[in-house]
């Protein structure tokens, strides 16, 4: 019934990230193509929702016949059409039905796809490189608890790094940041390392059901071991799979984003701000998996807004008008070959703002915009993007040189960044925290 009560007023598509950067994507039209086909193949066939060309014929009950698969793979999941939709249409949900018919019945998706695939099948992320790695970035940082799935969790937290915090270089450094930060508040928390396995959001988001299915059941199997109650998440992809879609396969955790946590550490004093300072212009970019998927929009900006010395300010397409980064849907593993990247479209937003920093609260757009960021030829100097956690653990440190003299982390960052991110310049609890920070924005 959805397909009738579209009023085609095009605000979807005037949205849409992947429409705005030339794209074959028009969600309007996706809406209006499954009603066609619904309505000319019914018994008895009635008028389809919009009037079409005499010459257009639909021969059989087949949605393909006017859906073309270029347009169900250029879209990225960003919700951006169901937000704006005056009916409360699910074109998401219908574009993702689709990938699911075409990735597991048709073995139609895009080639390099297909290696992301292979690579959670077989290393259990979809980078490709050994889980004995996972845990590496946790030797930079003094006091990282690394627990055994075989052991039961002794911990308050489970700190789930993801896969981007595991292997990719600039999201290694979030992870430290994030690490430090819960050690200063005093956290009682650990992480799996080598045990955690993706989440299977790139599978579920793409289409493959099965592979999703696999992924998420071992670590259920393996949370739910251990006894796992309570976790921590850097990445909105994990954080959305987690706490609402790991229900359905009968893992149930109260799972918090780290914007969450960290606010609320800063809110009840157990992580101390006093002296922080970024004497910067700082513009936020919501993370579309954190903001119009799960409502959370607020507390990144509470955070970094509470730091001495900084200006927040907003870029004009924001909040629930945020525009993506490109890299949701499984993006991040597909080419984008047709019109404008749409991470150089929204880094060119966010550097108008006269912005010297650029938060990110995802690892995929910490990714993405930097990228946008750099091939618009600004180096570090002039605006630097990276995650909040790393913007405000610099602050903090900061503050400590100024009265110790000590160096700070964002120095050593900095360091790394201009070796070219090689792997030689990659480099306790308070437990009596009854529950979770609230889950809203």
């Amino acid at each position: 019934l959805d397909t009738d009560a579209c009023t085609m007023c095009g605000r979807c598509t005037a949205q849409c990230p992947a429409h705005l950067t030339g794209k074959p994507l028009d969600p309007r039209e996706i809406v209006l193509k499954v009603g066609e086909v619904m309505a000319r193949t019914g018994d008895p066939a009635t008028s389809p929702p919009i009037g079409v060309d005499a010459d257009i014929t639909v021969k059989a009950d087949w949605v393909f016949e006017r859906v073309q698969p270029e347009e169900i793979w250029a879209c990225t999941s960003c919700k951006a059409c169901d937000e704006a939709c005056p009916v409360n249409i699910e074109i998401l949900d219908k574009i993702l039905d689709m990938r699911r018919y075409l990735s597991l019945m048709e073995s139609n998706f895009p080639t390099e796809l297909g290696g992301a695939y292979r690579a959670m099948e077989n290393s259990s992320n979809p980078w490709g490189l050994s889980q004995s790695e996972r845990a590496a970035w946790a030797g930079r940082v003094e006091g990282v608890d690394i627990v055994d799935p075989g052991d039961p969790f002794a911990h308050e937290y489970l700190y789930w790094v993801g896969c981007a915090g595991s292997f990719d270089d600039k999201n290694k450094r979030v992870s430290e940041a994030v690490a430090k930060l819960l050690a200063r508040a005093g956290v009682d928390f650990a992480i799996l390392g080598p045990s955690e396995l993706c989440t299977g959001d790139p599978a579920r988001r793409s289409g493959n059901e099965y592979l999703f299915q696999m992924l998420a059941k071992q670590n259920v199997a393996a949370l739910d071991g251990m006894g796992v109650k309570k976790i921590v998440t850097q990445c909105p992809h994990c954080f959305n799979t987690l706490k609402n879609e790991y229900p359905q396969l009968g893992g149930n955790y109260e799972v918090v984003h780290h914007s969450q946590f960290l606010e609320w550490l800063v809110e009840t004093g157990a992580l101390d701000l006093e002296g922080a300072r970024l004497e910067d212009r700082l513009v936020y970019h919501d993370s579309c998996y954190l903001g119009r998927h799960n409502d959370i929009y607020e507390a990144p900006r509470r955070v970094l807004g509470r730091l001495g010395g900084v200006e927040v300010v907003e870029a004009p397409r924001n909040g629930t008008k945020g525009l993506c980064c490109g890299a949701g849907g499984a993006r991040m593993w597909m080419e984008e070959s047709i019109g404008k990247k749409v991470n150089d479209e929204r880094a060119e937003e966010l550097v108008e703002t006269g912005a010297t920093r650029i938060a990110t609260a995802c690892p995929f757009c910490y990714i993405m915009i930097d990228d946008g960021v750099k091939g618009l030829g600004k180096e570090e100097d002039e605006v630097r993007v990276a995650d909040m956690a790393i913007h405000l653990l610099e602050a903090i440190e900061t503050a400590d040189r100024a009265q110790a003299g000590t160096p700070t982390f964002i120095a050593e960052a900095r360091r790394s960044e201009l070796a070219i991110l090689t792997p030689e310049s990659e480099g306790e609890g308070d437990g009596g925290r009854a529950a979770l920070p609230p889950t809203t924005g």
